[in-house]
């Protein structure tokens, strides 16, 4: 999986403006997520490029997209120093293969062995996509601004586009919430239970509480499980395709893996699970009733995000610690869905159309400087 495959692209591929993207390893599939999110609104006017930390590069290639994969520092027994060696060697020999006009790195923070790369390399412009919503208190890494000639910030429900200067030459542009698929992409209930194989009678509630990478969710999972399931639910239980772990599933639970998840969320009556960016904007988009669990051993605020959701749409937000907790949010949901409105407001999505356009933007401003 070290090797670059190629992609089916069209004849004139090689003129079009070159994009490398970087994406990091999460806790979920959020970075790999959002680079392929602008790499798909790119495609046709760009190629797109992918060095992938995330194990999961199968996805990439099955979405016509080139790429590498490096293993990811928290999955690796190197030492900080030689991870970070070894990677400057290994995404320096792609820059010179690819030689790409714009990078895009999706991550926290930048590694060194990254920075080190694109500085021997002489690098194209440099754009950094790093989201929001941190916890206060959550530990930082400075990274100098002037490094970069553009920095994206995918924003939450509540954010609007929006642009300031950065330290030196470069621009910070906040977008709405960054979704993979258009609204148009998502299948409608029949068409969704059609393509899972699901009966279209019937209560479905899908869960998807993790990979269980950083949090143990099966003691959670097993108890929403009797609950939902005590109540008339088929519950269905999603495999995170990063996980290195799968929990067991009680009998009748149907395990599911299918990417990307958001095409057939309106498949099912409820939602339960963690509070990531993804999931929260996907969401939104399907309108799908949900019980939220946020994961707070992240930086990122999920209670934060979560009790944005519960604003808008018929959302729960618990811990789910206890049968207690579990039963009274199975309630509240209930009477959620029972007072539901038939409208909901007008949330801009389109932050991935918006962050592709800047990103193409400042390849052919190179392109004319060169």
């Amino acid at each position: 999986m070290n090797g670059l495959k190629p992609a089916h692209t069209e004849p004139s591929a090689e003129t079009l403006p070159r994009i490398l993207f970087f994406n990091v390893n999460g806790s979920g599939m959020g970075h790999l997520n959002r680079c392929l999110a602008y790499a798909r609104r790119l495609r046709g006017r760009a190629r797109p490029v992918f060095f992938s930390l995330a194990s999961a590069i199968e996805i990439i290639e099955e979405m016509g997209f080139e790429a590498d994969y490096y293993v990811s520092p928290y999955w690796s027994t190197s030492s900080t120093f030689a991870w970070n060696s070894e990677l400057a060697i290994r995404f320096g020999m792609l820059l010179e293969r690819v030689r790409p006009d714009v990078i895009v790195f999706d991550g926290t923070w930048p590694f060194q062995g990254f920075l080190a790369a694109c500085e021997a390399y002489g690098s194209p412009a440099l754009v950094w996509s790093n989201r929001g919503l941190l916890k206060a208190g959550s530990k930082t890494v400075t990274v100098d601004e002037a490094l970069f000639d553009l920095m994206i910030q995918p924003g939450e429900i509540d954010a609007i586009e929006s642009r300031s200067p950065l330290v030196g030459h470069g621009e910070r542009v906040v977008v709405p919430p960054v979704c993979l698929l258009e609204e148009d992409e998502l299948l409608d209930r029949l068409a969704a239970r059609d393509a899972l194989g699901l009966a279209q009678k019937g209560r479905f509630a899908l869960f998807a509480l993790g990979p269980g990478n950083l949090k143990d969710v099966a003691g959670i999972g097993h108890g929403l499980i009797r609950i939902f399931a005590a109540a008339g639910f088929q519950v269905v239980w999603v495999r995170a395709p990063i996980s290195v772990r799968d929990i067991d599933l009680p009998a009748g639970v149907q395990p599911l893996s299918v990417y990307p998840l958001a095409r057939y969320l309106r498949a099912f009556d409820v939602f339960v699970g963690a509070a990531g960016y993804n999931t929260c904007c996907e969401l939104v988009q399907a309108r799908v009733p949900s019980l939220l669990v946020p994961n707070t051993g992240l930086a990122d605020d999920q209670m934060q995000r979560a009790q944005m959701l519960a604003s808008v749409m018929p959302v729960v937000v618990s811990a789910c610690e206890t049968d207690q907790q579990r039963h009274e949010a199975f309630d509240a949901l209930t009477n959620k869905i029972n007072l539901a409105p038939t409208e909901y407001p007008a949330i801009p999505m389109n932050g991935a159309a918006l962050a592709a356009n800047e990103i193409l933007a400042l390849a052919m401003k190179r392109e004319q400087k060169h």
